[in-house]
């Protein structure tokens, strides 16, 4: 069975932290699921964003299994359909691939190693979402996408 890993930036707040658990368990009905936090960086009074970044980014690739399909949550990667993550995910499984993990940074982005090593870039929205709100949509995407490869009634839209 495919590992589905979520690798993210701190933990999730009070305000979604029970509707995360929640679609992280649906997930788990359909993959070897993992959701796994890193330690956020503390930005410094000169506010150098790249470094925070970047110390992120070390902390989340460290979290990777070896020869896992790497694909990084940005704002500027390409939108997909639900169908179409479902789609990539079956065909990761069906390829033998061992694992794909989803990379969530915090609040400043991710690091261009992150980007560099990511075979792709996803984008769930042109908006920019808290974390925690990225990291939602991201489980329920991927509770969905089960549903979706299993015929199940959950996927109402038509693409």
């Amino acid at each position: 069975m495919l590992t589905v890993r979520v690798v993210a930036v701190g933990k999730p707040g009070a305000l979604l932290r029970d509707a995360i658990l929640d679609y992280e368990r649906r997930a788990a009905r359909y993959w070897n699921f993992e959701s796994l936090e890193v330690r956020e960086e503390r930005l410094s009074r000169t506010g150098d964003e790249a470094r925070v970044r970047d110390a992120e980014g070390a902390r989340l690739l460290e979290r990777v299994p070896p020869g896992a399909e790497i694909i990084a949550l940005t704002r500027a990667g390409r939108p997909w359909t639900s169908t179409r993550l479902a789609r990539h995910l079956q065909e990761a499984a069906d390829t033998g691939r061992a694992a794909v993990a989803f990379l969530i940074g915090g609040a400043y982005g991710l690091g261009s190693e992150v980007l560099a090593r990511a075979s792709r870039q996803l984008s769930l929205s042109s908006l920019t979402f808290p974390h925690d709100m990225a990291r939602l949509a991201l489980v329920e995407q991927l509770y969905r996408a089960g549903t979706i490869l299993r015929n199940e009634p959950y996927h109402k839209a038509s693409e």
